[in-house]
């Protein structure tokens, strides 16, 4: 064959290997990165397997006994694995033009932590968490932090995977996750699965789908143009900040003046961070924010409605029906006051209080003992994690125990006293550490003074000299709460009002 013909034929098969490679490489599938080695997979229900690929093409994934195969259609394939039983390590393994294995998989209670910096707030810092972190390790609890992200639309995969728990691991995870993961483990002797996704500061209305809010009038007006009010103004802050950082730089002189911060966006982190996530199998979702929604008045009353339409949102979101949602009820903060008064964040843990209420299968920890009246993020997380496993323990695996401190039920005036009945009273009511403090009592003025308040079985009698007819009582209704009405299993009661006053 001539030299020529011979560099043509060899230029000829090398395209053609090229062109095979390309057409492989295309055919390939691939997955969001929420499936990794290390991962959990949720136990007792439907488990969808997702990716993406060529039209057409083959996709099979086993696992265990199970063997489930598709065909991508629209760029997009999903399988789902059926009622898996706890265990583990096992591999799975997705099969097409390539081929994905991941391994030291188990199966076992996978939930979601989410909020603000308060669920953030990483296990090193917490109180006495030394030994905790330096005892971490333990290969069935895992775990998953989602990179903040903030973005104008829907992304489908996260930059992170999923780890073993290991004390490096632990110590910068949430703790209030890691206390939760580490009780409900050791209850349940199941691996369990924790996924991390929160930012500090952050509001209600940016974790939650921008079309559910626009959706709603009220929150087109609120929320979405208030947003683009407050982006008017960042704009208008950035550009005086680089007026002056640069007449700064051109005098040589000091700048210290922190850049503005750009306001939240609705829907932004719930697209960075939540809709990459979907519709990964969990059994729940863990919550603890609202310090950001608890900006006044008017602010806190929009938290009774947007709240639990987050968790609607959510719910809808990941097609799982009503799953368990456990929230944290926002600690005590600032001040203490001499007088009763009204406050923004007694409003803002009503509307929590009132979701626990409205809605089915959701929870909450009260922790009117573990708040710093000059910090807001107390250390204290532990309890917080135990409280939140306990209401799951109660909840999602339906175990017949006490996991919510007392809250009133009902009210009824007896002559010059007010007597309040409550659930959750197992074994009884106590005041922890003398007589009860923290109820004040009004009368038609709506006057609040505080009142005398005396625990009778079951029930607790509030009265004061100063109110001849009572019609109403609030407890803990404040800023910072001074209260000590417990049960006997050991769990503070919600702060309340049995009023409807302007708050």
């Amino acid at each position: 064959m001539h030299r020529n013909s011979k560099k043509i034929a060899a230029l000829a098969l090398a395209l053609v290997v090229s062109f095979c490679q390309a057409a492989l490489a295309d055919s390939d599938v691939t997955l969001p990165r929420i499936f990794s080695d290390n991962m959990v997979l949720q136990r007792g229900t439907t488990v969808p397997i997702w990716g993406w690929g060529a039209d057409g093409a083959t996709v099979t994934v086993k696992f265990r006994d199970q063997t489930v195969s598709t065909r991508v259609a629209g760029g997009k394939w999903i399988v789902r694995l059926r009622n898996l039983k706890p265990g583990g390590p096992d591999t799975l393994t997705v099969i097409g033009a390539n081929r994905h294995e991941f391994k030291n998989v188990l199966v076992g209670e996978v939930w979601l932590a989410g909020g603000q910096s308060n669920m953030e707030f990483p296990l090193q810092s917490s109180f006495e968490a030394a030994a905790d972190v330096a005892a971490a390790a333990n290969p069935s609890i895992r775990l998953l932090k989602v990179p903040h992200v903030r973005l104008d639309a829907p992304t489908n995969d996260i930059g992170a995977d999923w780890s073993e728990c290991t004390p490096e691991r632990a110590a910068g995870f949430s703790a209030v996750a890691f206390y939760f993961a580490r009780n409900l483990q050791a209850r349940l002797h199941v691996p369990v699965g924790v996924i991390e996704s929160d930012w500090g500061g952050t509001p209600a209305e940016a974790w939650m789908e921008y079309g559910f809010l626009h959706a709603n009038p009220d929150y087109e007006i609120e929320l979405i143009k208030g947003w683009a009010l407050e982006q008017e103004r960042f704009r208008q802050s950035l550009e005086a900040y680089n007026k002056e950082k640069q007449a700064a730089a051109e005098s040589n002189s000091e700048f210290k003046i922190p850049a503005p911060f750009p306001p939240w966006k609705p829907g932004e982190l719930f697209n960075g961070m939540i809709a990459p996530l979907l519709p990964y199998a969990i059994c729940g979702v863990l919550w603890y924010q609202g310090e950001s929604n608890a900006g006044g008045l008017a602010r806190a009353e929009q938290y009774h409605r947007l709240f639990p339409d987050l968790i609607r949102n959510w719910r809808a979101a990941w097609g799982e029906g009503n799953f368990p949602f456990l929230l944290v009820q926002l600690a005590p903060f600032m001040s203490i006051k001499t007088q009763p008064d009204q406050s923004a964040w007694a409003s803002l843990r009503e509307a929590q209080l009132e979701a626990t209420e409205n809605l089915p299968n959701v929870a909450m920890a009260v922790i009117t003992d573990v708040g710093d009246e000059h910090n807001v993020h107390p250390t204290r997380k532990k309890p917080v994690g135990e409280r939140l496993a306990l209401a799951a323990r109660a909840l999602a695996y339906h175990e017949p125990i006490e996991y919510s401190g007392p809250v009133c039920k009902s009210m009824k005036r007896q002559g010059s006293k007010i007597i309040l009945t409550f659930d959750h009273v197992d074994g009884g009511l106590e005041a922890r550490g003398g007589e009860l403090t923290g109820f004040a009592i009004a009368g038609a003025d709506g006057k609040f003074v505080w009142a005398l308040a005396e625990i009778k079985g079951n029930t607790v009698a509030v009265r004061s000299p100063e109110v001849e007819e009572p019609v109403a009582v609030r407890y803990g209704w404040a800023d910072y709460p001074v209260v000590n009405l417990w049960n006997k299993a050991g769990l503070p009661a919600s702060p309340f009002r049995t009023d409807d006053f302007a708050k």
